[in-house]
């Protein structure tokens, strides 16, 4: 008699498989073993971010999109880091991507750290704060030249600065 896996088993099987892929393949070794210039404890993260910044650059969070004003920002100067402060775009670098979210071609030198980030089934590439390590959003190859890449940021973990 041959012994198949019963409906449980297979469905215990699929679960675990299910949460691995959503929990467990962000690049969490990666993660654990960076080390940023600005370091706070939880509680004083808490307390010094809005609630939606703290969302999103401490938990990964994602805005809802058409939610941030810097999306519709126009004006010369600079895109920091809400959490530490870290120059991270000029505004000349700023597109219209349509998406709902402020979106550059590039960042400003040293201003940002990627890493593989497969919580969404696929990879992508998550874009930090290269300071505090805080989340800003993702990259993608579909931008304008001269880079060719759209960096989709949350407005949340950004504040602007005016030249």
């Amino acid at each position: 008699m041959t012994n198949y896996p019963d409906r449980r088993g297979l469905l215990a099987g699929f679960t675990a498989g299910a949460a691995a892929l959503l929990f467990g393949c962000r690049d969490a070794d990666a993660k654990a073993t960076e080390r940023f210039r600005v370091t706070l404890p939880d509680a004083e993260w808490k307390k010094r971010l809005s609630p939606a910044a703290y969302a999103v650059l401490r938990q990964e969070s994602t805005e809802r999109p058409g939610s941030s004003p810097l999306d519709a920002e126009k004006r010369a100067g600079v895109f920091r880091c809400a959490g530490c402060d870290q120059a991270l775009f000029s505004a000349k670098t700023k597109f219209e991507s349509g998406t709902g979210w402020p979106s550059f071609w590039a960042p400003l030198p040293n201003a940002v750290g990627e890493r593989t980030d497969r919580a969404m089934f696929i990879a992508r590439t998550e874009v930090h704060c290269d300071e505090c390590g805080g989340h800003l959003g993702h990259v993608f190859d579909d931008g304008p030249k001269p880079t060719g890449k759209r960096y989709c940021m949350n407005g949340a973990a950004m504040k602007f600065r005016a030249a």
